[in-house]
């Protein structure tokens, strides 16, 4: 296998979300699912189905690290991207069955130790609707070979 060929290896992800507003306690979600990881020259590409637990049934989510900066892609029923860039800020559109959203993806931390054998991801972020900050949130994700 040359380094340039892209390699998918089936992973197990654990994905904690947490969402912080002002004088409210922290929302938490935690989802257990299986995915795959790919390795490539340019980085590191997760990919999982959402569930009906995430409320997000038939999208695909995707994180994609390159360098210092992590693109998160949704398709399907749900489309939109998020760029976390620490910081940085990263202004996307949200679509929703409403019509599309401008948001502000504020990312104060970045962190990963990724490689094929799994690890843990961690982006702490602000997100703004409208320019109107709505919350800060956190997601830790761990991936483990499966």
């Amino acid at each position: 296998m040359t380094s340039t060929e892209n390699r998918s290896l089936p992973v197990l992800l654990s994905i904690r979300g947490e969402q912080y507003f002002d004088g409210v306690d922290p929302d938490a979600t935690e989802l257990m699912t299986e995915g795959t990881m790919e390795l490539s020259e340019e980085g590191l590409t997760l990919r999982y189905q959402e569930s009906a637990l995430t409320g997000m049934e038939g999208t695909v989510t995707t994180f994609e690290l390159r360098g210092p900066r992590v693109t998160l892609t949704r398709s399907g029923a749900v489309n939109s991207q998020m760029i976390f860039e620490e910081g940085r800020q990263h202004t996307s559109l949200y679509e929703t069955p409403f019509g599309e959203l401008s948001v502000d993806i504020q990312t104060s931390r970045l962190r990963h130790n990724l490689t094929e054998r799994g690890g843990v991801m961690e982006i702490r972020y602000s997100i703004a609707v409208e320019h109107t900050v709505t919350g800060r949130n956190c997601f830790k994700i761990r991936v483990k070979r499966k």
